[in-house]
């Protein structure tokens, strides 16, 4: 198992950053991410605990969990299938107020399912993809919150 984590401060309110990092159909947003979708709400909230969501990225398709919701400060999910397969442990977004906006740690636990080479394929080619993937998704999230926030001229 791998564990990647990728962290941003985005210049934007922690309830605002949340919002919109825990609605995925926003990581549409990111070059590397082709369709997001809620395909089951949550108890609480539409992306609180017990939502399912349907990624598609450039990589491999993943279905997703939402096992913890605490707005506006963390949210956690576990993939239960994915193409190509994988072994999950978690996925983690927390948020925290800093200077300047948000900061935002995302962190996932995760192996490529490949007997023997699996560990390898997951530190050589998963790894950068998943990380570069995450990145992707905060730049667009800084980006869109950015634009949201401009005084109108």
């Amino acid at each position: 198992m791998e564990t990647m984590t990728v962290e941003r401060v985005i210049a934007a309110p922690v309830e605002e950053v949340f919002a919109w990092l825990t609605t995925t159909t926003n990581y549409t947003r990111s070059p590397l991410v082709v369709r997001c979708r809620l395909t089951r709400r949550g108890e609480s909230a539409p992306y609180g605990v017990g939502a399912v969501r349907s990624h598609l990225w450039l990589i491999g398709w993943f279905r997703e969990r939402i096992t913890r919701y605490e707005p506006p400060y963390a949210t956690e999910y576990v993939v239960e299938r994915s193409l190509p397969p994988a072994r999950h442990e978690i996925g983690r977004m927390t948020f925290a107020e800093v200077d300047g906006g948000t900061r935002v740690r995302w962190t996932t636990r995760a192996e490529v399912s490949v007997p023997l080479l699996g560990p390898l394929l997951t530190r050589r080619l998963a790894r950068p993809i998943i990380t570069r993937t995450f990145g992707g998704i905060l730049d667009a999230a800084a980006t869109a919150l950015a634009t949201a926030s401009r005084p109108a001229a």
